[in-house]
């Protein structure tokens, strides 16, 4: 049975404000339901110039936004909100599955990509993660530390640490080691790492995966116990020393 993920919060203890822009009616109330069952404050808007207006008097701290819109679609909005100074963590949900849109919505400053069918589950679940990063949201009783070994990292400093020795990671190393953590024990594969850590698929670039790894190993591994190891054939996954 799945344990229920701690409630999270604003920096005021007031409920997250999240703001769901789709001209989909179904899809808005479906999403608003599950949103509001996380005990979220939620707002939703129907079109592109309706979503900048909510945004700027809602204060949202994190937006679901479509990008195929009829007036002014999703990579504008987020524009307009970026040229105003709005830094809002946005998760783009667009029918488009191409590796193109899905570099272009994040290279236009989105935070996240959900596509098409989706489970409500994962775009809760993805929320989650772009508040807690954010800052702009947090769980009181949720242990911020992760641990695997005599390693420890901890998502709110960024700071890691291998038997007490301080390790300096880029964010992206960051990112993908603490994928790992989170799945510690189990099996991802390099796609996975792709969708998770770059958010994107690189096509056939899975080298880039390998690469990060091997920078990982040095930081992490080098002259210790090791505690990434690689399943041929399958990917890779974190472990302490039996």
């Amino acid at each position: 049975m799945a344990v229920p993920s701690p409630a999270l919060h604003r920096a005021d203890g007031t409920a997250p404000r999240v703001l769901v822009v789709d001209d989909e009616q179904m899809l808005t109330d479906l999403l608003s339901m599950a949103l509001r069952m996380e005990g979220w404050d939620v707002k939703t808007a129907a079109s592109g110039f309706d979503a900048l207006t909510v945004a700027r008097e809602f204060d949202p701290d994190a937006m679901v936004l479509d990008i195929m819109m009829p007036d002014l679609d999703g990579m504008a909005v987020l524009q307009r909100l970026r040229q105003s100074g709005n830094d809002v963590p946005v998760l783009f949900l667009t029918a488009k599955d191409a590796v193109a849109d899905r570099v272009a919505g994040l290279t236009a400053g989105g935070d996240d990509y959900v596509t098409k069918p989706f489970s409500l589950e994962e775009v809760v679940a993805r929320l989650r993660g772009l508040m807690r990063r954010a800052g702009t949201a947090r769980a009181d009783d949720s242990e911020p530390i992760l641990r695997v070994g005599d390693l420890s990292l901890n998502e709110d400093s960024h700071e890691v640490e291998r038997a007490g020795t301080e390790i300096e990671l880029t964010a992206t190393e960051f990112e993908l080691l603490r994928y790992l953590m989170r799945n510690q024990r189990r099996v991802v594969s390099k796609a996975q790492i792709l969708d998770r850590v770059w958010n994107y698929d690189f096509g056939g670039r899975s080298s880039v995966v390998e690469l990060y790894i091997s920078y990982l190993r040095k930081k992490i591994d080098q002259g210790r116990d090791p505690l990434i190891h690689t399943v041929r054939g399958v990917g890779y996954m974190i472990k302490a020393p039996q």
